[in-house]
């Protein structure tokens, strides 16, 4: 049988805070996005897809070498913005500021260590967020959303570390997406 997965960095409470008030006071802004639950939110490392059960112990097992390499990362809030383009927003999300390199190094390792079981490598550059929500087929941008991300440009938290990699099972549902914890990867190295 099949499981969606994906590898994340759950988020510390400091920074859970912020994502949270910043959440709530942009769904009452007038935009036309469809809202992340502020309980779900993650920040995803790499979409493994649907993986065989009987794979994910192989997997499991070369997730936990790599972050044995690996030691805490710390993060914060580094303002707030949008994919896509002005006329066509996507994603609303926030951004992140420290340890970022090291974060992509983590990923291009797990990305090239998992080639072999069919993961995906991301052709696209790494760049950390937090997706807040996504914007719907009809919204349109303007000036209005310039405005609005304008005025979270300089959001912040406190740094905070984040000492472990989180293997998510992850059910679509009509009610929205169901995030199971299936395994958790301790960051013990030294890179």
């Amino acid at each position: 049988m099949a499981i969606r997965s994906f590898l994340a960095f759950d988020l510390p409470e400091d920074i859970k805070k912020v994502v949270s008030r910043t959440s709530e006071e942009l769904t009452r802004r007038p935009l036309k996005v469809r809202w992340v639950d502020p309980g779900k939110i993650h920040l995803t490392i790499v979409f493994l897809g649907d993986v065989e059960e009987a794979r994910l112990d192989q997997i499991g097992n070369v997730v936990d070498e790599i972050c044995k390499g690996y030691r805490d990362f710390n993060m914060g809030l580094n303002g707030a913005g949008f994919f896509g383009t002005i006329k066509n927003p996507r994603v609303i999300w926030l951004g992140l500021k420290g340890d970022v390199d090291r974060m992509g190094a983590l990923r291009n390792s797990l990305q090239k260590a998992l080639g072999p079981f069919g993961i995906k490598e991301e052709n696209r550059p790494f760049r950390p967020h937090i997706t807040l929500g996504r914007f719907k087929q009809d919204a349109a941008g303007g000036e209005e959303l310039r405005r609005i991300m304008d005025s979270y440009k300089n959001i912040t938290s406190p740094m905070c570390v984040m000492s472990e990699l989180v293997l998510y099972r992850s059910e679509l549902r009509p009610s929205g997406p169901v995030y199971t914890v299936l395994r958790r990867y301790r960051f013990t190295g030294q890179l």
